[in-house]
C-alpha cells in the first residue's frame, strides 16, 4: 500500500492514510507529501473521492463502513492498483518466487537504457533506495501479484512468469484453480510472455509453448550457461536460440538469481533493450532489502536476513549460501513458517527443503492475521523434517528469548545464519547483534 500512495502522489493526487503504529516508511510517505494519521478514525475519509485498503484490512474496518456509508467508493489494492497500470505501458512480473528481484532487475535495466521507467515493487530496490516512482514516462514496471487474484486484474503490456508453486489455496481453493489462473493471466497478455522453462507446472501450461522461454534447462529460447559462482557472486552467459547474446557478471548468490537475471534479460531484449545495456545493469544490481541481505557479524559467524517462507525459496537460499563460493564452514537454518492455514495445508512439503543446511532451528508459526487452527504449530514441520531424515540436526525454539540465546551460544566463526520468514523474524539478526553488543559487527548489505 505504501509504494502504491507513493506513486499516486507524485502522479499528482492528493493522498492521506492511516497505520495503527508508527513505522519507518510511513516517514518516506510523508516526504513524498503524503498525510499520514496514526489510527484509523471516520473522520478521515471525509472529502476523498476514493478510498481503498490492503486486503488484510476488513471490511468492518471504521474508515472503509465510512466510505461505504457516505456513498465513497471503497476500491481494493487491485482495482487501484489497475488504474495505475492503465496509466502506462506496463510490464509485469508474475509468479510464487522471485518476482520482487527479477521486477527490481528489469526496472534498473530499462533504466539504464534511458527508458525512464515509473515502477511498483513489493520490495526495497537497495539502488533506488525505494520500491516505487512515478517519472511520467512511457512505461509501468510492476509486481503482479496472484495471492489475492490481482494478477488477473492488471492491464498490461508485457510480462515474465518466473515459476508456480502450491501458495494461496485459501482464495483459489485448490491448486489446479491457481495454476488455471497463470493461464488466464498469460492468455490477456498483447506483448512479449516470457516463461521460466525450468519450472514443470509453467511447462504445463496451456499458453507455455506460445511464450518465450528462459533457464538453465535446453530448450530454452534464452539460455544460462557456463555458469561460475566466486565469492557470493556469478559469472555466466546468455545464449539466445543457441546464439551468445552477452556475459554477464552478477552480483548475487544463488542460481536461482541467475534464472531471474536471465528471465531479465529475455523480456528487456524483447522489447528492444541492448544485451550491453542489459548486461552492464546487471552488473550493478545491488539486490532487494530482505533477499539474501547480510546484516552484521557474530562472533565470526554472518548473519543473513531472507523473505524466504515457501519449500523452493527456502531450498532456494540454502543452496545459494552452500554453493557461493564465500567458504562459509557451515550453514545454520532458522525459520518463521507464516500463517496457519499455509502450514495446515503445506507442512509435509518442507520435508526436503532444509537439505543444504548443516543446522535447522525453527520457531512457531507467525499468525499474519490468521486464526489459530488446533494442532498446527510450527512443531508440524519438525516432524516433517525429523521423519524424511532422522540424522538431521533440528532444534525446536518456539520461544523468542530463547532462539536467540541459543543462536549467541551455539554460533561459532565461519557460520553463515540465515533467519528466513515472512513474519518478525526479519528483526532476529538485530536482537542478536544487540545482545552481544561489545562482540558484533553491524555491516550494510553488499
Amino acid at each position: 500500500m505504501s509504494a502504491i500512495a507513493i506513486v499516486l502522489a507524485q502522479m499528482g493526487h492528493e493522498v492521506s492514510g492511516s497505520d495503527i503504529r508508527e513505522r519507518p516508511v510511513l516517514d518516506r510517505l510523508r516526504a513524498a507529501g503524503v498525510t499520514v494519521h496514526i489510527g484509523h478514525s471516520r473522520s478521515h475519509v471525509i472529502g476523498c473521492d476514493a478510498v481503498t485498503a490492503s486486503s488484510a484490512i476488513p471490511t468492518s474496518n471504521n474508515e472503509c463502513d465510512e466510505a461505504h456509508r457516505l456513498g465513497i467508493p471503497v476500491l481494493t489494492r487491485a482495482g487501484i492498483l489497475a488504474g495505475i497500470c492503465g496509466s502506462a505501458r506496463s510490464v509485469a512480473v508474475a509468479g510464487t518466487h522471485g518476482k520482487t528481484t527479477t521486477t527490481s532487475m528489469v526496472m534498473l535495466i530499462m533504466a539504464n537504457a534511458q527508458l525512464a521507467p515509473s515502477f511498483v515493487i513489493g520490495g526495497d530496490v537497495t539502488d533506488t533506495g525505494t520500491g516505487a516512482q512515478w517519472t511520467g514516462g512511457e512505461w509501468l514496471v510492476v509486481e503482479a501479484d496472484e495471492s489475492d487474484g490481482t494478477h488477473l486484474q492488471l492491464p498490461l503490456y508485457a510480462t515474465i512468469l518466473t515459476n508456480i508453486e502450491r501458495d494461496h489455496l485459501d482464495h483459489f481453493g485448490s491448486f489446479e484453480a491457481l495454476v488455471g489462473s497463470f493461464d488466464q493471466y498469460l492468455a490477456a497478455i498483447a506483448g512479449p510472455r516470457v516463461v521460466c522453462g525450468d519450472d514443470p507446472v509453467v511447462r504445463s501450461l496451456e499458453a507455455f509453448p506460445a511464450a518465450t522461454s528462459y533457464g538453465l534447462s535446453e530448450g530454452c529460447e534464452y539460455r544460462a550457461v557456463d555458469l561460475k559462482a566466486h565469492d557470493g557472486s556469478w559469472r555466466f552467459t546468455i545464449e539466445h536460440q543457441g546464439q551468445k547474446l552477452m556475459d554477464v557478471h552478477l552480483p548475487l548468490r544463488g542460481v536461482h538469481n541467475v534464472v531471474n537475471a536471465t528471465g531479465a534479460a529475455a523480456l528487456t531484449h524483447a522489447i528492444g533493450v541492448a544485451p550491453e545495456q542489459i548486461a552492464s545493469a546487471l552488473s550493478r544490481f545491488g539486490g532487494v532489502a530482505r533477499r539474501f541481505d547480510i546484516r552484521g557479524v557474530l562472533k565470526g559467524a554472518t548473519l543473513v536476513d531472507d523473505y524466504a517462507h515457501l519449500p523452493g525459496e527456502i531450498a532456494a537460499v540454502l543452496a545459494a549460501a552452500r554453493h557461493s563460493g564465500d567458504g562459509w564452514n557451515r550453514v545454520v537454518a532458522v525459520f518463521q513458517p507464516n500463517r496457519f492455514h499455509r502450514i495446515a495445508e503445506m507442512w509435509r512439503e518442507y520435508e526436503r527443503c532444509f537439505v543444504e543446511a548443516d543446522l535447522v532451528v525453527l520457531t512457531d508459526i507467525y499468525a499474519s492475521g490468521t486464526m489459530p487452527i488446533p494442532g498446527v504449530t510450527g512443531k508440524l514441520i519438525l516432524n516433517a523434517v525429523c521423519e524424511a531424515d532422522p540424522s538431521a540436526k533440528v532444534v525446536w525454539m518456539p520461544h523468542r528469548e530463547d532462539l536467540v540465546r541459543y543462536l549467541g551460544n551455539e554460533l561459532r566463526p565461519g557460520d553463515v545464519c540465515i533467519s528466513m520468514g515472512c513474519g518478525d523474524i526479519a528483526a532476529l539478526p538485530d536482537e542478536l547483534l544487540h545482545k552481544a553488543a561489545p562482540t558484533a559487527v553491524g555491516i550494510a548489505s553488499p
